[in-house]
């Protein structure tokens, strides 16, 4: 039996056990629910908690079957830029004390991973947009 074949058969079974646990949930009621404490919620988060690990133990295996699998140069070189357009950013962010509209204080280093994760968006989201619009124009000079 194919590997593909046992995925669609446990995908089945989740899927299934999920929906039979959904219409328990639904078939009780929210008041019941409630009232219970959450009681019937305890498997359906089992089903879906099983389901997150099988499919990331799934997806890490085929990642790294295709690193190996692939041009491993290509792939460390890709991962280089990326890890180096995070520590440009680290650098371009500076980290401020401040405080929530709750009054609760957020560090100077909370606020420098913040201002780097906005940086990288920043970078990354630009470097998309010309890596686009050179595709495109590549493509319209090539008819």
């Amino acid at each position: 039996m194919g590997l593909h074949k046992i995925f669609k058969i446990v995908a089945l079974v989740l899927g299934v056990a999920g929906v039979l646990l959904w219409g328990a949930l639904v078939a009780k009621g929210d008041e019941a629910v409630i009232a219970s404490g959450g009681e019937g919620l305890d498997l359906f988060l089992y089903v879906a908690y099983l389901t997150f690990a099988i499919v990331l133990v799934i997806v890490v295996l085929f990642v790294i079957k295709g690193i190996a699998d692939g041009d491993i140069k290509k792939t460390l070189m890709s991962l280089g830029a990326f890890l180096l357009i995070f520590v440009i950013a680290y650098v371009m962010a500076d980290g401020v004390e401040s405080f929530t509209k709750d009054g609760e204080l957020v560090t100077a280093q909370t606020s420098r991973y913040i201002g780097t994760g906005l940086y990288a968006f920043y970078i990354l989201a630009f470097v998309a947009v010309i890596a686009m619009a050179f595709s495109g124009v590549k493509k319209l000079t090539t008819r």
